[in-house]
């Protein structure tokens, strides 16, 4: 696939780069250095703080949904098998696992939002897909063994069981 390079400015170290498909528009997050797992990439902060989710928000509480600075973070793609995960209580984007240098960081989008402004079906390809991506409240139990979750969805999830 070819992708327009866009550089961007993350106000710490160059991490990561924007990049564009040019016939779908679709944004993606690249790395630009090889991460060791369980690495902070950058911190992030609060864009904007929401009452309820849209399609680019990270959910941290009942109530709140945050939109993510820097903003090239909107543009870590979802799979079912990330290599990345908001930390929303340390407010750090970090590694699951190491990342080589051009590899596209990705997160589990349930991993941070309890139900989903936006569903969609998921077409990541990887052996862990589980199709339809509409929030952490709907995954079944062998789903949610799988994945790390945020404090937040860990205290709501767990909440859910009783």
């Amino acid at each position: 696939m070819s992708f327009i390079e866009t550089e961007i400015d993350l106000d710490q170290t160059e991490v990561a780069e924007i990049r564009i498909d040019p016939i779908t528009s679709h944004r993606s997050l690249f790395s630009k250095k090889s991460f060791r797992g369980n690495e902070v990439i950058l911190k992030f902060l609060a864009k904007n703080v929401l009452a309820t989710p849209t399609y680019l928000t990270v959910q941290i509480s009942e109530t709140v949904h945050i939109e993510l600075f820097p903003e090239c973070l909107e543009c870590a793609n979802h799979s079912c098998d990330p290599n990345c995960f908001f930390d929303t209580t340390r407010m750090e984007f970090i590694t699951l696992r190491s990342i080589p240098a051009g590899e596209e960081l990705t997160f589990f989008y349930p991993s941070a939002e309890w139900d989903m402004d936006q569903p969609f079906e998921c077409y990541c390809g990887t052996d862990r897909c589980i199709g339809l991506i509409k929030g952490a409240r709907y995954l079944s139990d062998d789903q949610l063994k799988q994945y790390r979750f945020t404090d937040f969805m860990s205290q709501k999830l767990q909440s859910a069981k009783s």
